[in-house]
């Protein structure tokens, strides 16, 4: 695939984000305006739940809201998140990022951890509910495999890389890891890349990744996303050069 078709691909299944500390109402502003490009929409802006009313006045129902839960920490904290869930869907989301409680999961605290992503399913109801697993953490592919195994089992419909927050966030070795997971499932589950990617190289990766394992028409903002801040400009700047 090339530069251009990979970039424009890529600009549709964007979720656009902006998740720093200082984010204000004018960074939010900004971030909803660049969701229109010459060469189409992204899929979802990603913020924090006190930006959501704003990221809804400033997009007008065009492009989705995504938000984030026992973000980026994943305590297992279940009945405070599924609050946090439904604080954020009342307030205008329409996707919600929820970290999974990875720490636990690795001290063995498997059912505790399925019920934590069966209530959290519950509280999203129809909505988009993207599970992230914080893979950099989770210390091996083994491990990457049984969380994803557990999130598709609990009814995730997209599994997530990373918070951004961690040393080490996506890597194509975890992806495929999470991608083989979703194919043996032969469940109707999503997967985004999220955490350290911001150029055309680093995106086409899991792009080419994901075509190799799911096939080529699995590739779309139902099934495929990247999360991502800086990303949008240089896929912008790849498909200018190009033309």
């Amino acid at each position: 695939m090339d530069d251009i078709t990979a970039a424009q691909r890529l600009i549709s299944c964007l979720d656009l984000t902006s998740l720093n500390d200082d984010d204000t109402i004018e960074d939010i502003k900004l971030l909803c305006e660049k969701t229109q490009t010459p060469y189409g929409t992204t899929a979802a802006v990603c913020v924090y739940p006190q930006f959501i009313p704003q990221a809804l006045q400033f997009l007008s129902g065009k492009i989705k809201i995504a938000t984030v839960v026992n973000f980026p920490q994943g305590k297992l904290e279940t009945e405070k998140t599924q609050n946090e869930i439904l604080r954020a869907l009342k307030a205008g989301a329409d996707e919600i990022d929820a970290v999974f409680p990875y720490h636990d999961f690795l001290a063995g605290k498997i059912d505790e951890c399925a019920t934590y992503v069966q209530a959290v399913r519950t509280a999203c109801g129809d909505k988009t509910l993207k599970i992230i697993l914080e893979t950099g953490e989770l210390q091996n592919t083994r491990t990457i495999k049984a969380a994803s195994q557990l999130c598709i089992e609990c009814g995730a419909d997209f599994l997530k890389t990373s918070t951004g927050k961690t040393k080490i966030s996506a890597t194509p070795e975890t992806a495929n890891a999470m991608l083989e997971t979703i194919k043996v499932s032969k469940k109707n589950v999503g997967f985004k890349a999220s955490g350290g990617i911001k150029t055309i190289e680093d995106a086409k990766k899991y792009l080419v990744l994901a075509t190799s394992v799911m096939g080529p028409n699995w590739i779309n903002q139902d099934n495929f996303r990247i999360g991502a801040s800086s990303l949008l400009n240089n896929l912008l700047q790849t498909i200018k050069k190009g033309f």
